[in-house]
């Protein structure tokens, strides 16, 4: 065995579950293996051997190590400027190690007012750095402790900033509350420091964390509650337990409200009630329906041939209910049907209001009607100290008409909080498109108020002479027909197929239409413009490899923040990963990192020329996206979109993820592919069962 001491001066491979690294020492030595909780900047003590790998030449491969402070200038100053201390950056690094040389690490330990004596460093940062410093000695306790029980160190930071002090004591008394508490840490990785201090499988606090884990689970793949028999089988299989159907410990939970069973049906509270409360609220809104169209109005006359028999049943429609639908594909005029519903209730002298579940649908909204709309949390003013919205069913939203797009991405509890804001007078229409892929949270919302036939729907079917002129509207129809398209498209088209049977050509391919091609024929700005989608997130054309080569030749800037294996430079292409309600930023929002400061941990990011700042601890909650799923792509519109499409897909290869997919290009649709590929999605819609029971709950 060897050891080699060195600093990390960049990691090439990081995996965040484990710490598997390939990290370049500042010698340019490759070492391999292990390193949870070491970032760039810090030295290491390796313990190995060398190698010689048959591609990537000579590393060393070490089998324990341990981090040191550094005891050079030049180490202290890497060291303290690389982030890892708050208050902090590289410039104050420079200043306090040149200022007290070898001596800076033990100053900062025990004498950490001295640092005043620095120019530039006042009282305040100080505090800072102080306060930094004790919180990364606390943090690396937790990680060693982590360590021992062979967990991923990712979330140390999380849990100290979560339980502080007392982080190790929770952890060791109940490590499943971290499912609850920590958002990234599933009952899996709970289940590993449980099992290490000695819970065995059948300890009831384990096995209820696993019934809560696998109904979250269950959530998240868009279910609303799981048959009773369904939820033992998953909990059998994932908890490695014998429950059965009349087990005590699930009347226990019954009990203990923390499950809602219901005719063999086992919800999580939030998602009954909800389903509840949407019931009843259409039900009731759909009892008081005011017939006001015997009214004389003069524009409806005027413009009757401006607007087919279809539209003007919509516009009826939201003059006779309280609540209705409209839905339809693209190019079928739903933009114009609302402002013809807009224009009839401004004659009214109707107050009108505007919503949609997502910044970028509201702002798209905004630009195709020209009237103001807002994000549903936003309409409903959402505190998030207290985790309510302002507007409820004891103070509903003043106004005539409300108008909400986009209502195939309202999840069941989003839905309810809606509806309980909408008072007795208000005429509610809700529009759509039900081809497209249900929300990302749980239900299906817009597919089971149509299928209630308790609310008057319009479904716009005729594609308008303007429409027929887009191949990317004539495509999405087809396809949602199960017809294979005409993909030997002119020069002029705006829907183009690539065929390309090898999978590892196709990235290349990708990286030459964003980077030279498009932008030199359509003038597309390469990164804001165009936008790759793809089914899956592995493999050659998953999201994460095409980000990865798309970031390195799409952004030339250099890299601002390293941490783990994540590279991130300024004017980054991120996305946001789940709904932070303090931000007003929500799942799937897309924005550009405008500048990283490392001194306060903190880096800004650029969300419609809005600058939202993340603490480091938080950028777990962004990914970049210079390619992204098609789930997270709903609710947006981009002028040009790639979709590659691949067999290596075929377990994604539906046809409402088609459909979703190129109805998102404004200007211009390229596949990149297999025409088989594209034969299977067409061919399956087979529409994923979601467990859902809208409208099947009586009087409650």
């Amino acid at each position: 065995m060897d050891t080699i001491q060195s600093v990390i001066e960049r990691f090439t491979y990081y995996n965040e579950e484990n710490g598997y690294s390939v990290a370049k020492l500042e010698e340019g030595i490759v070492a391999v293996g292990m390193l949870p909780g070491v970032n760039v900047g810090e030295t290491v003590k390796l313990t190995g051997h060398w190698i010689s790998h048959p591609q990537y030449g000579r590393q060393f491969k070490f089998e324990s190590f341990s981090t040191i402070y550094p005891a050079t200038i030049s180490g202290i100053t890497k060291y303290l400027g690389s982030g890892l201390i708050k208050g902090i950056g590289p410039v104050t690094a420079t200043r306090i190690a040149d200022f007290f040389k070898e001596k800076t690490l033990d100053i900062i330990e025990n004498d950490v007012e001295k640092l005043i004596e620095v120019e530039g460093v006042g009282k305040k940062r100080v505090d800072m750095i102080a306060k930094g410093w004790e919180e990364q000695k606390a943090i690396k306790d937790i990680m060693i402790f982590l360590q021992s029980h062979n967990i991923s160190n990712t979330y140390a930071i999380k849990i100290y900033k979560k339980y502080g002090d007392k982080s190790n004591k929770v952890v060791k008394e109940n490590p499943y509350q971290l499912t609850y508490d920590i958002w990234g840490i599933g009952f899996k990785t709970a289940d590993k420091i449980g099992k290490s201090l000695g819970y065995e499988d059948q300890n009831p606090v384990r096995v209820k964390a696993g019934i809560l884990y696998v109904l979250n689970e269950a959530s998240d793949d868009g279910h609303v509650y799981l048959p009773q028999s369904e939820l033992v089988k998953r909990c059998n299989t994932i908890l490695n337990v014998d429950l059965n159907e009349s087990s005590p410990i699930l009347e226990e939970m019954v009990s203990e409200d923390l499950i809602i069973k219901k005719n063999e049906k086992i919800y999580l509270p939030p998602f009954y009630y909800a389903e509840v409360g949407i019931t009843n609220k259409v039900k009731s809104l759909s009892l008081e329906n005011k017939d006001i169209s015997s009214l004389r109005i003069k524009s409806l006359r005027i413009k009757k041939g401006y607007f087919s028999e279809e539209q003007l049943e919509a516009i009826r429609k939201s003059l006779k209910y309280r609540i209705s639908i409209l839905t339809g594909g693209p190019g079928t005029g739903k933009t114009t049907t609302l402002i013809g519903i807009i224009d009839i209730h401004k004659q009214l002298k109707n107050k009108i209001m505007l919503a949609a579940p997502t910044g970028r649908a509201a702002k798209r909204m905004n630009e195709v009607i020209g009237f103001e709309a807002k994000t549903i949390h936003r309409l409903l003013e959402y505190k998030p100290s207290n985790n309510q919205f302002i507007y409820n069913n004891e103070n509903p939203l003043q106004t005539d008409l409300l108008v909400v797009d986009e209502v195939s991405m309202i999840d069941t509890i989003l839905m309810n909080n809606l509806l309980k804001a909408v008072s007795a007078k208000t005429i509610l229409i809700l529009v759509g498109d039900v081809d497209q892929l249900p929300s990302v949270g749980a239900g299906n919302i817009l597919r089971d108020m149509i299928g209630s036939e308790i609310i008057p729907v319009t479904n716009l079917s005729k594609i308008f002479r303007q429409a027929e002129k887009s191949q990317i509207i004539v495509t999405a129809h087809r396809i949602n027909k199960g017809l294979f398209p005409d993909i030997t498209s002119g020069r002029d088209s705006d829907f183009f197929f690539i065929e390309e049977e090898d999978n590892e050509q196709i990235p290349p391919m990708i990286l030459d239409l964003c980077k030279r091609r498009l932008p030199k024929k359509y003038g597309f700005n390469h990164v804001k413009d165009i936008q790759v989608l793809t089914p899956m997130y592995r493999g050659d054309t998953g999201a994460n490899n095409l980000n990865n080569l798309l970031q390195e030749e799409l952004n030339q800037n250099d890299i601002v923040f390293q941490r783990g294996g994540r590279h991130y430079k300024k004017n980054d292409k991120v996305m946001q990963l789940k709904n932070n309600y303090n931000k007003e930023v929500f799942n799937g929002d897309l924005g550009f990192i405008h500048r990283v400061i490392i001194e306060n941990q903190v880096m800004e990011i650029n969300f419609n020329d809005r600058i939202v700042e993340y603490d480091f601890s938080e950028l777990d909650e962004i990914t970049l996206a210079y390619a992204v799923s098609v789930h997270k792509s709903q609710g947006s519109e981009y002028p040009c979109v790639i979709l590659p499409l691949t067999t290596s897909h075929y377990m994604m290869l539906q046809r409402n993820l088609l459909y979703t997919a190129i109805t998102r290009a404004s200007q211009l649709m390229v596949i990149i592919g297999t025409k088989k590929a594209l034969a299977i999605a067409i061919k399956n819609n087979k529409v994923q069962k979601r467990y859902t029971s809208l409208f099947k709950h009586g009087k409650e």
